[in-house]
């Protein structure tokens, strides 16, 4: 072959060349490109069929490398539907075939890009600077759920977002152990608590201990005129133990200079009232809290001791004289235990008081079915402590009808009671996630609510302020709102953003990746297209990698190519070099026959 393959071998240089310049001049063009991947230029000899003592280099060809798998710098920006691939995927598109009836129409078929400078057109669609329309999955609002595995091209809505009615109310909070109510007085006896024998229509019997005599009259003569009988003896005694506390009382015809250490209690020239109403304000000074507000009277003319506020104090006669005890019944007592009872409602005349024996809860703004707004005000009451002998509890209540007048219910129970352990932890057979029924707030009805409390949501610890510390207070619920602009976040999520402050996850960008990433066929607009040598798409649809308001630049290296255009021009020069030095020799060959 000689001076011919030199010269064949030379012109297949040059080729190669032209061709590493032309990817050159394309990657210089496209250095602002969005997106763009460099190509670079590949050389593969080609060795002619030779003895091993004749073998020559040979031809040289010239192929194209992508750089599908090379990133370009990311670029942040302000524009919400900018997003760019932290990964080595790509964004799935489609390029609009046609309009049919004012609609866009598409082939359904998938293209991948990197370049992700999408903005909304005038039909709702997403279309990046190249014409390209992006794909992806749509998401059932209600529940938050990518819908489908197929990607098709998004499509949003600017039309009105329907109300969507208040289903549940996520609620945590501390309740303070000790509630300072405005009704609180360290100095009082179960002052922090509701006092909900006052605030029910249906209240439990106060704990009672009760003789059998019933022929006692409050105005019947403490000490009779013959020829009727004493019903007190001069130095009679009988105590009366309340929660542990005993009281001892000696009935005495006059208490003056009297020095024992009972409670004298003078019976000369007074009735029976007069006598009990002695007991009583000496019962409720020597009885301990649990007797402060205790009575001492008649019941249906029997003798009675009642409890007042202490649910959980008992009470008993001992120690008493005999001929007492048979003329006050005392000697087989009728007991009548007290049970807690809770509140349904509170009527508006109770309301002032509800208040003082209660602490703020927090509000939250809740949603009818039609959208319309209505604050749900709420307060708790504590009902029942273990100080005094029971268990922590509390009722919560709601503000139901701020119009309410007289005995018409002005707040409602959530019908739920919650019990704390001594550590301050919720009771595990509470439920934590109560559902009102039949709502209604000022007229609005809600329908039925779930108050999602969730694990450890409620406690009762500690609180020097004695109020409820609320570390969480939603709901799900929203009015009826305008479309106003929309964004797409890092995890991939198209979101639209409405005049009542709601923003709604439309659809999930899907991305692709491919494990043949440089064998993608490129085309027009930075897409590419999938090939037997790159292999199906996998399909990505958690949105990894997305960053939202970001652009990948072009991957090319303005100084890299610069530089390799030094090298391809002296490369291509050398080339000719050999053309014109073949050409001399070919002269000087024909020469010789001359």
């Amino acid at each position: 072959m000689g001076i011919y393959g030199a010269l064949s071998s030379a012109v297949t240089g040059l080729r190669a060349q032209s061709h590493a310049l032309e990817n050159i001049s394309g990657n210089i063009a496209n250095s602002q490109t969005t997106g763009y991947k460099r190509i670079e230029t590949s050389f593969v000899d080609l060795i002619p069929d030779a003895p091993l003592k004749s073998q020559v280099p040979g031809a040289v060809l010239a192929q194209s490398r992508g750089t599908n798998n090379i990133q370009g710098d990311i670029q942040t920006s302000s524009n919400e539907t900018y997003i760019a691939l932290n990964t080595n995927g790509f964004f799935v598109v489609e390029p609009k075939v046609g309009q049919s009836d004012g609609n866009s129409v598409f082939a359904g078929s998938n293209y991948y890009t990197r370049r992700g400078d999408f903005e909304i057109d005038k039909d709702g669609l997403l279309v990046n600077g190249a014409g390209y329309y992006l794909k992806g999955l749509d998401i059932d609002r209600k529940t938050g759920n990518i819908s489908g595995s197929v990607p098709g091209v998004i499509r949003l809505s600017n039309a009105f977002l329907e109300a969507n009615a208040t289903a549940q109310v996520e609620y945590q909070a501390n309740l303070p152990q000790l509630p300072k109510t405005a009704n609180y007085n360290a100095n009082n006896y179960n002052s922090e608590l509701l006092g909900v024998e006052n605030f029910t229509t249906s209240p439990s019997s106060p704990h009672k201990v009760t003789g059998t005599v019933t022929t006692l009259t409050a105005g019947q003569p403490a000490v009779s005129v013959a020829p009727d009988p004493d019903l007190f003896v001069n130095g009679q005694k009988m105590t009366i133990s309340v929660k542990g506390v005993d009281v001892e009382f000696e009935f005495v015809t006059s208490a003056t200079g009297y020095a024992g250490t009972a409670q004298p209690i003078e019976i000369g020239g007074r009735t029976v009232g007069q006598v009990l109403a002695d007991m009583q304000t000496a019962l409720r000074d020597k009885g301990g809290k649990a007797a402060a507000t205790a009575t001492v009277g008649l019941d249906g003319g029997a003798f009675q001791v009642t409890l007042g506020t202490d649910y959980h104090a008992t009470a008993e006669f001992k120690n008493v004289t005999p001929a007492l005890s048979t003329a006050l019944g005392l000697g087989t007592p009728i007991v009548t235990p007290r049970v807690l009872p809770t509140a349904t409602t509170i009527s508006k005349d109770q309301e002032n008081s509800f208040i003082a024996r209660s602490i703020e809860g927090g509000a939250v703004t809740v949603y009818a079915e039609n959208g319309a707004p209505v604050h749900m005000v709420m307060r708790w009451a504590k009902i029942d402590s273990e100080a005094s002998g029971g268990t922590d509890k509390w009722q919560l209540f709601y503000h139901s009808d701020s119009a309410a007048v007289g005995g018409s219910p002005a707040w409602t129970s959530t019908g739920q009671v919650y019990s704390f352990g001594s550590d301050g932890s919720l009771d595990p057979t509470v439920n934590i996630e109560p559902v009102l029924s039949s709502v209604r707030i000022n007229g609005v009805e809600i329908q039925n609510v779930k108050i999602k409390h969730g694990t450890g949501g409620v406690s009762q610890f500690a609180d020097v302020n004695g109020t409820v510390s609320v570390s969480k207070l939603n709901q799900n619920g929203y009015g009826a709102g305008e479309f106003l602009s929309v964004a797409i976040t890092d995890s991939g999520r198209v979101v639209a953003t409405y005049s009542n402050g709601e923003r709604i996850e439309m659809a999930q960008v899907v991305t692709a990746q491919f494990n043949g990433i440089n064998s993608l066929k490129r085309l027009d607009g930075g897409v590419y297209e999938a090939t037997s040598e790159s292999g199906e798409p996998i399909l990505d649809l958690s949105g990894s990698g997305i960053l939202g308001g970001a652009l990948e630049a072009s991957n090319t290296d303005i100084s890299d190519e610069f530089t390799k255009l030094i090298i391809t021009q002296q490369a291509y020069s050398a080339g000719t070099r050999i053309v014109s030095t073949a050409d001399e020799m070919l002269q000087e060959a024909l020469n010789m026959v001359r």
